[in-house]
């Protein structure tokens, strides 16, 4: 598929000598079975192709067609058989960034010119086709008004120019978490699809990042202002030239936005010139080197003895409780060791289905499929964030997901859960003096130990969790779980004098230590404020932000 593409209706499409019958042949000869229209802040490039077949079945009932209309009146209709054709717009809200709006064919042109009405478009520039409209109606707004109008909204090139990923702009913050985070919003257009690793937008907004917990859909378009590729300037691209393969139930835009709405990650993957619609993509070997995560892990077996089953059934709940997340079952999270794979999957599949049911409660609906990886079965388990938590298994055991490990809920998390469901969704918990004077904000992954209280001999510690602000009360070196029980420990080892701690210090913010896992590093980092000095351990780059980064030495 290719859903942005313009037409002689934007005024700035460079062949302007090309028919809607061109745009179809082309879309036709690059193996497209889905395109979308995306004039700018116009329908009229749809309009004008439906009046002339509107045109031509007129004279056609009236028997009034020649020869040459026949023929395309003729080939119209193979073309409109073969290609799922959607209407849509590209609109541009406030501040200049754009958006996509993409609809079923049922929906009339009057009823999209309305919508475009709504969102402030000038009614004298409702025809022009210009990206450039003057005040209209903000991000948001239009995410809401085209979402409730059924269409499926996507943000157009984000990672680009006018994109809500915001590069080269000199603000973000807040702003850019609101424009990439939306509910309304379906998807994100990049540019860098077929591109892997961490710094991909893909993988920014692959649900890692405490600020962006949302994972995003992403997929790639043209936004071919000309049939073909710009001879003089390659970038300029053409109909199918930066494509998207998408699995559907069938070719529909029902089935397309179901997709969409869904949490299914692997439906969507790049098609180009050097990639076939036969090709495989292993979707399982490239989370595999992504490596286990806040959303995701692998199980190599799922056998009884040894606790393997409980432990996919404990991470399913700890996801549940968490930010929702993917399981692959029949493969190790080292990238460079074989699949095991998966005997009998689809049976394993409903003893799965069948294990989570009656072990964890309330009932849970989760997605299990089964992928090929180097020729093994993997099962993969697609669970949900929850919308009734806390969510159990065997009626009394409670467990939350902390970055790439699983445990069990401690009182004050279970508190936590409980305020969500009765609350919703309330914003993140507020960190006492986590901005001030004294230097950036905390880091966003990680754990900070915040007090120390002895009695009777133990220590009770107090915590708090980087990622979403929450304190923990009472935790003890015997129930601490692994990241806080590295905490622990690293913090008893501190000497009575702070003065003779081996520090980086880059103003009031410093490095304690740096540890490398893999291809990934964690630091210990502190920072001076108020008269004392914090401590953050395990942060890891998806923590680190502003100075932190400058301090570490991560790219932007």
């Amino acid at each position: 598929m290719d859903l942005h593409l313009h037409t002689p209706g934007s005024s700035d499409y460079e062949n302007l000598e090309a028919s809607y019958l061109d745009l179809l042949k082309q879309a036709e000869a690059r193996g497209l079975d889905i395109i979308a229209f995306a004039d700018h802040n116009t329908v009229a490039g749809y309009r004008q192709m439906q009046a002339e077949i509107d045109e031509l079945e007129l004279l056609e009932q009236r028997g009034r067609l020649t020869d040459e209309e026949k023929r395309r009146l003729t080939e119209y209709r193979r073309l409109l058989d073969k290609l799922l054709v959607l209407p849509g717009f590209e609109f541009t809200a406030t501040f200049g960034f754009h958006i996509m709006g993409i609809f079923p064919p049922e929906k009339t042109v009057r009823e999209l010119e309305h919508l475009l009405l709504d969102l402030k478009i000038p009614p004298d520039e409702l025809d022009k086709g210009s990206s450039t409209v003057g005040a209209t109606s903000d991000v948001l707004t239009a995410y809401r008004v085209i979402n409730e109008a059924g269409g499926i909204v996507i943000a157009a090139h984000a990672n680009s120019s006018n994109g809500v990923a915001m590069r080269g702009f000199p603000f973000g913050g807040q702003t850019k978490i609101a424009y990439t985070q939306d509910p309304n919003l379906h998807a994100l257009e990049i540019t860098d699809l077929d591109k892997r690793g961490r710094r991909t937008t893909a993988a920014f907004f692959s649900g890692i990042k405490p600020e962006y917990p949302r994972k995003m859909h992403c997929v790639q378009g043209s936004d071919a202002h000309r049939l073909l590729t710009d001879p003089k300037d390659p970038k300029n691209l053409g109909i199918g030239d930066r494509a998207t393969q998408v699995l559907l139930d069938e070719v529909s835009f029902e089935a397309l936005k179901a997709v969409f709405e869904g949490n299914d990650f692997a439906r969507f993957k790049p098609h180009g010139p050097s990639r076939s619609k036969d090709q495989p993509m292993d979707f399982v070997l490239r989370a595999r080197e992504e490596g286990p995560s806040i959303v995701q892990d692998f199980h190599e077996s799922m056998t009884v003895r040894g606790g393997r089953l409980y432990a996919i059934i404990a991470d399913v709940s700890a996801f549940a409780n968490t930010n929702g997340g993917t399981l692959y079952v029949g493969v190790s999270k080292d990238p460079n060791k074989p699949p095991t794979g998966v005997d009998q999957p689809q049976a394993a599949v409903e003893k799965l289905r069948s294990e989570i049911g009656k072990r964890i409660s309330p009932q849970l609906n989760v997605d299990l499929d089964v992928m090929d990886s180097a020729g093994k079965k993997i099962l993969r388990i697609l669970v949900p964030r929850g919308e009734r938590p806390p969510y159990a298994v065997d009626d009394n055991k409670i467990y939350v997901r902390d970055e790439g490990d699983t445990g069990l809920a401690v009182r004050d998390e279970i508190v936590q859960l409980v305020q969500r469901r009765r609350e919703g969704e309330p914003s993140p918990a507020a960190e006492p003096s986590a901005i001030s004077s004294d230097g950036p904000s905390a880091p966003k992954t990680g754990v900070e130990i915040v007090e120390v209280e002895d009695r009777d001999g133990t220590n009770y510690y107090t915590l708090r969790d980087l990622r979403n602000g929450n304190v923990v009360n009472n935790v003890t070196q015997k129930s601490a779980r692994r990241l806080w029980d590295y905490a622990i420990r690293e913090f008893i080892k501190l000497p009575p004098d702070k003065s003779n701690l081996s520090i980086k210090w880059s103003g009031n913010i410093g490095v304690l230590t740096e540890q490398q896992r893999g291809n990934r590093k964690r630091w210990d980092l502190v920072q001076r404020q108020n008269d004392h000095i914090r401590y953050y351990y395990g942060v890891t780059e998806d923590g680190v932000h502003g100075a932190w980064k400058e301090l570490v030495g991560v790219e932007e």
